[in-house]
């Protein structure tokens, strides 16, 4: 039995109908693509099988059965729902295992996980600087990092892209009228594939007596010793004063984190609004998390299958870059979408950005690469691009 919608046409649906059709006069409408039985990099779409070269499942761990097995036991077990925010009634032993696992694997006194990533950065970022002190902040920021500072309410200063002169000039002009500084930024920027220059930002910070704050999401997992990420890759593994990781890119779950001082992860438990007013994430989630960190951790050859995926595809793309994350340049937004469309056709997935995810005029295929990628894939992926960029 079908109901029949009530709603009636309002005002607001005309303002929003006209915001849209602006949206698709721009080509920056976006609707949602179904994807669905993934095994490894290959999925399945409404145009047809494709392989995936646009999510961030980097490590081949999303599909993996050891974790849906370690999920499905814990929800046969003690049910689905978390019942309830940690600090009442929610804190279950798979939160803690989950938390325990991170902290292990990633060197760190304490870890403490949150519901997900833009979860983690406007509940920490505001719990440790507020009115009165001063946020510098890198101009490609995740926008999660960006929420976060505004909500913050501390003074905002932000850089040009990894500009540590700028930077300096910065800290020298504001620091010292504020009472805390934080300098945040992205370890890996997602949309760029390269590092923030974390040696001279930890050097900057010293020297202005400013923390450093640092969301680690897309390389976490995928690089530095063990997949410790940025701060590990370049030489500064426990001189980072906060770092964000998730766990639904490298580890194929759900969820996010953030790792350091047992005294930080403390003090988050009693002042982060969003891990004290949410409701915890699923225990069986909790589960799924912590068995794709062990096997990530016990499996060191996915993150050198990624290594070599990632020196192949800049190969077969004549493209610059050491990462998982290759961006190419296309710059007009109707003709990126047109590329994406044709690629999907010819049975590959790519980011077709556009902004506001990047700065106007600056649209471009986002192609990532995974350990479940071969080498048939990534040649075929050539070959299909270099006919849909002549389309």
């Amino acid at each position: 039995m079908t109901i029949p919608s009530l709603h009636q046409p309002s005002a607001l649906d005309d303002a929003l109908a006209i915001e849209l059709t602006n949206l698709r006069e721009q080509n920056r409408h976006r609707v949602l693509r179904q994807v669905a039985n993934r095994h490894g990099a290959a999925v399945q779409t409404a145009v047809g099988p494709a392989i995936d070269f646009s999510s961030n499942d980097y490590l081949g761990l999303a599909s993996d059965p050891r974790i849906g097995d370690a999920a499905a036991q814990v929800a046969r077990e003690q049910g689905v729902g978390a019942t309830a925010s940690r600090l009442i009634a929610g804190n279950h032993p798979e939160h803690e295992r989950l938390e325990a696992t991170l902290a292990e694997s990633l060197g760190a006194e304490g870890a403490l996980s949150f519901s997900s990533g833009y979860a983690a950065n406007v509940g920490i970022i505001p719990a440790l600087v507020g009115r009165g002190d001063v946020v510098f902040a890198d101009a490609l920021n995740h926008a999660s990092l960006i929420d976060g500072c505004r909500l913050s309410r501390a003074g905002i200063h932000v850089y040009p892209h990894a500009a540590v002169g700028a930077l300096a000039a910065l800290l020298d002009r504001h620091r010292a009228a504020a009472r805390r500084a934080l300098i945040v930024t992205d370890g890996l920027f997602s949309m760029d594939g390269d590092f923030a220059p974390l040696g001279e930002i930890v050097d900057l910070a010293r020297r202005f007596d400013a923390w450093t704050y640092v969301d680690d999401a897309h390389a976490v997992g995928v690089v530095g010793e063990g997949g410790r990420g940025t701060p590990s890759l370049l030489g500064l593994h426990g001189q980072i004063d906060v770092t964000v990781g998730t766990l639904g890119k490298a580890f194929g779950a759900a969820g996010a984190f953030v790792y350091g001082s047992a005294t930080l992860v403390q003090f988050l438990i009693n002042r982060a609004r969003s891990f004290i007013f949410s409701t915890a994430m699923l225990p069986a989630q909790a589960a799924a998390a912590e068995q794709a960190v062990r096997i990530a951790t016990e499996e060191p050859a996915r993150r050198e299958r990624v290594s070599q995926n990632v020196a192949l595809l800049h190969d077969t793309l004549g493209t610059a870059g050491e990462t998982h994350i290759v961006p190419v340049a296309v710059g007009d937004d109707a003709r990126v979408v047109r590329i994406g469309r044709a690629l999907e056709q010819r049975g590959f997935l790519v980011g077709a950005v556009r902004p506001p995810t990047v700065p106007a005029g600056g649209a471009r295929l986002r192609i990532t690469v995974s350990a479940a990628h071969t080498s048939e894939h990534i040649a075929r992926l050539g070959e299909a691009l270099a006919i849909a960029r002549r389309a």
